[in-house]
């Protein structure tokens, strides 16, 4: 159950600077180039550039020390300033204030979560009286793609706004202990939806245990989420805690949807930024954050157009911006429980309960990561085991040895990364070598890499620990005479990168054909008795398509993933046009 009460205190919250933006264009975000780029956060409008907005807004007076917009509550959109001055003002969980800075006439007031009416992350508080012009967020969207120019200086400084308070970590404030696998979960749901906060020991910091000190609490109720208003979630979980802060989106009972995306990875934002930039409307669900599998890869340096590499969470943030900016309606999270395809229009069925009717759907659920089975897997998950390698799980491992398993790409990506925090990687493959199952740039950085050890034919058979979490991982290697030994290594942190199933159970209550492996095929491939699909990408089910990894003999690359989230674009549209003759 989720609590809440009001607590404050009255000290300040040190800033967490691990590498939380993703929307910069590296694996690790250089935050000290921000304060450089002040000019690029807070532009001043030219009187040409004011007077073309005009047209997107209606002017607004406040008197002097009225709040323009408020911590928490749902921001208007973005303030013009035409007269006066407004502070902008920062508050954390515990009750502290910060001034970020103060603005005055033909500057603007906005960070990117007001391109599609998120709570205010800050408060604007009027100096003087002023007089503002008001941009709705769909008048804003509007403007910034009307403006091209225009809008990309403005969508710059959202951005970077966005990325200030996250090196600042003000906000929420997570209250746990370094074991605690819950803590965690909502430390790396906050990081990959890009929510200002930061983590403190319950036993340690001064300013925690003053709190608790003055507040009920009992370890049932960690980790705690305190909020910038002071309130206190007692173990939330990720739903919950997106409830609270105003993350989840309200549904017009009567609207029917161009098309719904299911999964927010490298193909189902594609699908949503074609979508919405050619005017449908587009709704995309997930159950948890943007980026799906390829969001956790530390980087990607196989991706055109990045010849240094991007972090898949920069990528994914990068393409949340961009549905944002043309309107997609993103509903993360938000978990699918079921598609109902016996009538039309189809309805997505939410485990809320709640039903979305849409015209076409889109599957690009992606998959779920691959649990091994392992003794005590699920008791250590969160408490030393990781299914993803980010500056959380870095941080976490900084000098220590760890372990890795798997082969793939994405394991090959993680170990390079972590070899630049932990003192050992030990890589753990069945094979006997990584040719099979790696590209060659990343098995020649693998072994260039002195603190990479590398176990062929070996394979975990078990975990220990105690109350803090893991200590010991036990595993076999099979040698050349087809003896085995088994052995044990002191470990507190192990990655899995071992694959991943598709996610395809929310189909069962629909009749799209699934392949024996769980897959969903498409086009001839998807063809029955009853139905033969008129576009590659269509499924057995009239109007509902499938894209990226989910899709039965798709290319398990983030490239191609793309190119199939543009072309079902097409394909929808050529369907619904036939659906209106």
């Amino acid at each position: 159950m989720i609590t809440t009460d009001t607590a404050l205190a009255p000290n300040a919250i040190p800033p967490e600077l691990a590498g939380l933006d993703p929307l910069a264009n590296s694996s690790e975000a250089p935050f000290s180039a921000l304060e450089p780029r002040h000019h690029q956060r807070f532009p001043h409008l030219t009187a040409a550039e004011i007077e073309r907005m005009r047209s997107f807004g209606t002017v607004h007076e406040y008197a002097a020390q009225t709040l323009l917009f408020e911590t928490g509550h749902t921001g208007p959109g973005m303030f013009v300033i035409l007269e006066g001055r407004v502070q902008i003002i920062s508050h954390d969980g515990l009750g502290n204030s910060t001034n970020i800075v103060e603005q005055g006439p033909s500057e603007f007031m906005a960070e990117v979560g007001q391109l599609s009416g998120k709570p205010a992350l800050v408060d604007g508080l009027a100096l003087t009286p002023v007089r503002t012009l008001l941009i709705a967020p769909e008048r804003l969207r509007a403007l910034i793609v009307a403006e091209a120019e225009l809008g990309e200086r403005i969508m710059r400084a959202l951005i970077l706004r966005r990325v200030g308070l996250l090196e600042k970590g003000r906000g929420l404030v997570l209250v746990g202990g370094d074991s605690d696998g819950k803590l965690h979960g909502l430390q790396s749901f906050l990081r990959r939806n890009a929510y200002p906060h930061t983590v403190m020991d319950a036993h340690s910091d001064a300013d925690v245990v003053q709190l608790l000190e003055r507040t009920a609490t009992k370890p049932s109720d960690f980790p705690l989420v305190i909020c910038p208003d002071g309130s206190i979630l007692r173990a939330p979980n990720e739903g919950e805690l997106a409830s609270h802060l105003g993350l989840l989106p309200e549904f017009a009972p009567d609207f029917v949807y161009d098309v719904i995306v299911v999964g927010a990875g490298p193909a189902g934002l594609a699908a949503a930024v074609y979508a919405a930039s050619e005017g449908l409307s587009v709704a995309v669900f997930d159950c948890r954050a943007p980026g799906g599998q390829a969001g956790a890869s530390s980087r990607i340096e196989n991706y055109l157009g990045f010849p240094t590499g991007i972090s898949g969470q920069a990528l994914a943030g990068r393409a949340l911006v961009q549905a944002q900016k043309f309107g997609a309606h993103l509903a993360i999270p938000l978990e699918v429980k079921a598609l109902h395809c016996d009538s039309q229009p189809l309805a997505l069925e939410l485990k809320d309960g709640r039903r979305i009717p849409t015209r076409t759907l889109v599957i690009a659920s992606g998959a779920v990561y691959r649990r091994p089975a392992i003794d005590q897997l699920e008791r250590y998950e969160g408490r030393g085991v990781y299914y993803w390698a980010s500056p959380v799980e870095a941080k976490l491992c900084r000098d220590e040895e760890v372990m890795l398993v798997g082969g793939g790409n994405s394991a090959g990506q993680a170990a390079v990364y972590l070899a630049a925090h932990a003192a050992k990687v030990h890589v753990i493959i069945r094979a006997p070598n990584l040719q099979a199952s790696m590209s060659r740039y990343l098995i020649e950085r693998l072994a260039a890499l002195p603190n990479i050890i590398m176990h062929p034919h070996s394979e975990i058979t078990g975990f220990e620990g105690d109350e803090h979490g893991l200590t010991t991982v036990g595993y076999r290697t099979t040698r050349a005479n087809d003896q085995v030994e088994n052995n044990s290594m002191p470990l507190r942190h192990v990655f899995l990168f071992i694959g991943a199933d598709p996610n395809t159970d929310w189909l069962r209550s629909c009749s799209v054909r699934i392949d024996n492996k769980g897959f969903v095929p498409t086009g001839q491939d998807a063809a029955g008795t009853g139905f033969i699909p008129s576009h590659p990408l269509e499924t057995s089910v009239k109007g509902v398509f499938a894209i990226g990894d989910v899709r039965s003999g798709s290319t398990k690359r983030v490239a191609a993933a793309v190119g199939e989230g543009a072309a079902v674009v097409a394909q929808i549209h050529a369907f619904l046009a036939l659906a209106q003759n």
